[in-house]
């Protein structure tokens, strides 16, 4: 929450799975979509958090296996967890202020004797959460009495909270955490520097509580679960602030977005006519997410093979300007431009995707910009990522590219006969 010198223009609070991930989506358009948006338009002055019912060891592997960018804040175990930044820095604060009136050890005695629930993986059990599955017919009649049993042993009803979600996952908090919880014990934390806007996203009974919290945008996205839609027609149904998205996902997010008027709503990878390079956005960020889509486009055959193209990229580099590859070895800006020309359309067909995170930039001259950022890019299985540096020049008809330094990141190494993507 520091990265921000003033207060976020908007925080955007997200759900993850089948809520920001479409796992029925393969090639993950509708996430990269997003990626674009937010490092093009929302990165520089904005928050993005992560509200998950994962664990950080299931949150993690999810990272490995989707393009997500990198949260300013990840909530994770439906709110009993928070972590900060790409270090992922804990909320010790937040996690022992849980401890009052939690007794785990009683409600795992209490639980064990349900044969209804089905306890969830090792890595899903954490210090303030107990997690099962249960049948969905099931549900309401375990619930009721595991919470008249919990009473029994002591456990008042104040001191706990169960949470079911999904059609099929039952959780057991103390009563002070949640998604919701963890939301506003964020928001009291920004000393005077609270978000101006605040949208939250989710699709499932264990983002509830996130729709509850005052003041926010909200969005269940189109592929909600009955449990939220009916939720939402009992306690919030009149509230002009949540909307039921007519898209799936993040399509639905970025549907919000728009529907609020929290920001620029196209993404850049929707805007075909970006791709021969606009000017009219000087913003460092939209300068970087739009070049790597030409790049990506051009490799997959996805904009026409024309000279005009080309030259409309080589007018965004200083001709002597330089790019160091992440192997050390340095070549002249233009020379990778040459050979990213005669790549037109090499990876057409095949599995090739390039997005960007962490896009941050400073100006450190009248006109002299430093940006760094991570870039990824998958190809087949393989996803490698470079942490990249990029000096800019602004001039009145935008930026121009003047150096350009690459180094692996997480152990990946490149082929130095492919195309080098700067």
């Amino acid at each position: 929450m520091d990265r921000l010198d003033n207060a976020a223009r908007v925080m955007l609070v997200s759900d993850l799975d089948y809520t920001m991930v479409d796992h029925n989506d393969s090639e993950n358009n509708a996430l990269l979509r997003f990626n674009a948006l937010w490092e093009a338009y929302f990165r520089h002055d904005s928050l993005l958090v992560f509200s998950t019912g994962r664990s950080p060891i299931s949150y993690k592997e999810l990272r490995n296996e989707k393009p997500l960018l990198t949260p300013d804040i990840t909530v994770m175990s439906v709110g009993t967890e928070i972590a900060y930044g790409d270090s992922f820095v804990p909320d010790v604060d937040w996690e022992q202020s849980l401890n009052h009136k939690w007794d785990r050890k009683i409600v795992t005695e209490e639980t064990d004797k349900f044969s209804e629930l089905v306890l969830q993986s090792e890595t899903e059990q954490r210090p303030h959460k107990v997690s099962f599955f249960v049948d969905k017919a099931k549900a309401s009649k375990v619930i009721e009495v595991l919470e008249a049993r919990l009473v029994e042993r002591g456990v008042k009803f104040s001191d706990i909270k169960i949470i079911y979600s999904g059609g099929v996952a039952l959780d057991v908090l103390p009563r002070g955490a949640g998604k919701g919880q963890a939301l506003s014990y964020l928001t009291n934390k920004f000393d005077g520097k609270t978000p101006r806007n605040t949208l939250v996203c989710g699709d499932s009974g264990n983002d509830a509580e996130l729709f509850s919290v005052p003041g926010v945008y909200g969005v269940m996205v189109s592929n909600a679960q009955e449990e939220l839609l009916q939720w939402h027609a009992l306690n919030l149904k009149n509230n002009q602030n949540i909307l039921h998205s007519s898209e799936r996902c993040a399509a639905g997010i970025i549907q919000a977005i728009g529907h609020f008027d929290l920001g620029p709503c196209i993404s850049p990878r929707d805007k075909m006519d970006s791709l021969e390079y606009s000017k009219q956005n000087m913003n460092p960020g939209f300068e970087v997410v739009n070049m790597y889509l030409a790049c990506e486009k051009w490799q997959r055959g996805e904009v026409d093979k024309s000279e005009k193209f080309i030259q409309n990229l080589k007018s965004n580099f200083l001709s002597s300007g330089v790019f160091v590859h992440a192997s050390g070895v340095e070549k002249p800006l233009y020379d990778c431009l040459d050979a990213l020309e005669k790549s037109y359309g090499h990876m057409q067909g095949r599995r090739f995707t390039v997005w960007v995170d962490r896009v941050s930039s400073a100006q450190i001259g009248s006109d002299t910009w430093l940006v760094k950022f991570d870039k990824w890019e998958l190809s087949g299985k393989e996803c490698r990522c470079c942490l990249t540096t990029v000096l800019l020049n602004l001039k009145p008809k935008g930026f121009t590219w003047m150096h350009v330094h690459q180094t692996w990141m997480n152990g990946s190494t490149l082929e130095t006969e492919r195309v080098w993507l700067f």
